[in-house]
């Protein structure tokens, strides 16, 4: 089973811009489909982007289109999540999970979860 950590979080201003980092242990990354989530205080975790295993095809929330990238390097067994334009509403613990297959909204069979990392914009 992957293991998974995640790194690159922090405190922002409003309009700034992060890059988290998840990197997986094990020599099957490749073959996993990857995913941010987040959770907000109070909130329930919800889907933030997801991406295929081979890296083609990727998916976004509507409150982040245009404003965060998923993507991968396979062959450093890592996922990211670059994030611009951030917002107050961003404020969240995002975490990467590895599971199946991706689609519109969900990353499905979820195997492993990462401890997640603090992002906090202020305003």
């Amino acid at each position: 089973q992957v293991q998974l950590v995640e790194s690159g979080g922090g405190l922002v201003q409003a309009g700034g811009s992060l890059r988290l980092s998840c990197a997986a242990s094990g020599r099957t990354f490749s073959s996993y489909a990857m995913g941010w989530f987040r959770q907000a205080p109070g909130k329930e975790r919800e889907f933030v982007a997801g991406i295929s295993s081979s890296g083609f095809i990727t998916y976004h929330a509507d409150s982040v289109k245009g404003r965060f990238t998923i993507s991968r390097d396979n062959a450093k067994n890592t996922v990211y999540l670059q994030m611009n334009s951030l917002k107050p509403e961003d404020t969240a613990v995002y975490y990467c999970a590895a599971g199946v297959r991706s689609g519109p909204g969900a990353i499905h069979g979820i195997a492993s979860w990462g401890q997640g990392t603090q992002v906090t914009v202020s305003s």
